[in-house]
């Protein structure tokens, strides 16, 4: 199946000179949907992990159907003030200024667990990067890193730790 050709590539968003890819095109096509899930199963369950970490909000969607194709439990990491419990939390750079993701203190037991981090899209790698310190903040070992698009220009990977990534389908030139 050609997942690329699920995804819809928006000119000019958000800013003039951006394609953006979209994937809810992806999302509404059941077999696409399905067939992505399996694949990234496929290329990731050797890594054995423990836990799924997924960033907000778009990690969730293939991080959660990944943790339960797997066999694993699913770490949500959010933007500030959506945990009730105690955090860990990491301010990173933006193109633009900084943000800052957060994951329960106690998400990770027990201590050394193995996660693998998950999102739709890698870009310039900052939100990966940032997530990736935070898993080993929490007490975490990371494992690899699975993304279902992967825009290569950018160069997002070389921010991630030496462990395995996978990207589903890449885009250069953009």
């Amino acid at each position: 199946m050609d997942i690329k050709s699920l995804i819809r590539e928006i000119p000019d968003f958000p800013k003039p000179g951006i394609s953006f890819k979209d994937i809810t095109t992806l999302l509404r096509d059941a077999k696409g949907l399905s067939y992505s899930i399996d694949l990234l199963a496929e290329k990731c369950e050797d890594l054995e992990p423990d836990f799924i970490a997924g960033m907000e909000s778009r990690g969730f969607i293939f991080g959660t159907a990944l943790a339960c194709k797997l066999g694993a439990g699913f770490i949500p990491v959010r933007k500030p003030g959506k945990l009730p419990a105690a955090v860990h939390s990491i301010e990173y750079e933006l193109e633009y200024g900084t943000d800052k993701l957060e994951v329960h203190q106690d998400a990770l037991y027990p201590p050394g667990s193995k996660v693998l981090m998950v999102d739709d899209l890698i870009a310039t790698g900052g939100t990966a990067a940032a997530t990736a310190q935070l898993i080993q903040q929490a007490g975490g070992t990371l494992v690899g890193c699975a993304f279902v698009i992967e825009l290569v220009d950018l160069k997002g990977r070389d921010l991630l730790p030496a462990v395995p990534i996978v990207s589903l389908v890449q885009y250069t030139g953009d």
